[in-house]
């Protein structure tokens, strides 16, 4: 009997479930796992970037990426899912700010997103993306924001959050560390230790992916800001693989 719903997405099961998007949360669960957390002067996106292979160019693989100016976002789980919907993502910002002259609000971005997703649940012949998002970014309504959107379009705002393979160790690991004062700079630390609690063996600089949002010029300074952000102002950028191994150096 349940094989009956399992194969259909539009189709409630007798217990009230969506069975597909289960096994899309199944499918994020197994992707690689992401870290946001929120500090007093900015947030930090963190994950790990796995290669399939040696032989494959690492500089060519993306898991943290800008959608404007302001708002940042790492994913958990498909890859090309992900890809289509930060496409999708920074048309819907271009064109926000084509009308109202300056980057969109965190949430107006997030719920966005979230449409496309909800509306891959409910229509035949599709099905749903295989990705969970870590949204992080600021505007001057809300100030710094960090948002998780999952597969069934539903979103939540976040302190600190985990997706992926080991999110809830890892949620374990940040309810412990987590506190509301911490520092951007402390945050990046407990980012790196949270995805270190995951893995065995050695933590390389190269494997790792950061992105931030601060007006703290000091941090993560380079060529990695986004070409339209404002240079004196709130700012989401990617730390420099020298960077992430300075940070790494000062975790024990």
């Amino acid at each position: 009997m349940g094989d009956r719903y399992s194969f259909s997405l539009t189709t409630f099961s007798p217990s009230g479930k969506l069975v597909q998007i289960e096994y899309a949360l199944n499918a994020v669960s197994q992707g690689i796992t992401s870290i946001g957390i929120k500090s007093t002067n900015g947030i930090v996106i963190a994950t790990e970037k796995k290669t399939p292979s040696v032989l494959v160019d690492d500089s060519t693989l993306e898991k943290v990426a800008p959608i404007c100016a302001t708002i940042g976002v790492v994913y958990s789980g498909m890859g090309p899912d992900a890809r289509l919907l930060i496409a999708k993502a920074r048309k819907a910002a271009q064109a926000y700010k084509r009308v109202y002259m300056e980057d969109p609000p965190v949430a107006i971005m997030v719920q966005e997103i979230a449409a496309v997703m909800q509306e891959y649940t409910q229509s035949g012949g599709v099905r749903p993306f295989g990705v969970s998002l870590l949204v992080a970014g600021w505007d001057a309504h809300r100030g710094h924001s960090l948002y998780q959107v999952d597969p069934s379009g539903t979103y939540f705002g976040w302190k600190a959050t985990a997706i992926g393979k080991n999110m809830l160790n890892a949620k374990t690991f940040l309810e412990k560390r987590y506190a509301e004062s911490l520092e951007l700079d402390d945050a990046i630390h407990t980012a790196i230790q949270t995805l270190k609690e995951g893995i065995e063996g050695q933590l390389d600089a190269s494997a790792l992916e950061i992105g931030i949002i601060t007006t703290d010029h000091a941090v993560g300074a380079g060529v990695e800001t986004h070409p339209h952000a404002d240079s004196d102002g709130m700012r989401f950028r990617k730390l420099l693989p020298h960077q992430i191994k300075d940070y790494l150096d000062n975790v024990a």
